[in-house]
């Protein structure tokens, strides 16, 4: 399962699940390097570990969808 990080509040991170569920959780039980927009998963023991590489999918899907939006039309 993946979480996203929506935001930090003091040493509080609150994140959102896949099934939009948010909750809170003690930024020193995440990893070192979290931060707003971070996508982290949790492995076998429980331990959060950053995704690098869907944080990257999800930016790029953001951007195109946000390009998107904003393409001129010609009348």
């Amino acid at each position: 399962m993946t979480f996203a990080v929506d935001r930090l509040e003091g040493n509080i991170a609150v994140l959102e699940a896949e099934d939009g569920a948010m909750f809170d959780v003690p930024l020193a039980e995440l990893p070192p390097g979290t931060r707003q927009g971070s996508v982290l998963r949790r492995d076998a023991g429980g331990a959060y570990c950053l995704d690098p590489e869907e944080e990257a999918r999800r930016r790029r899907a953001n951007f195109e969808l946000q390009e998107s939006l904003f393409i001129p039309t010609s009348h």
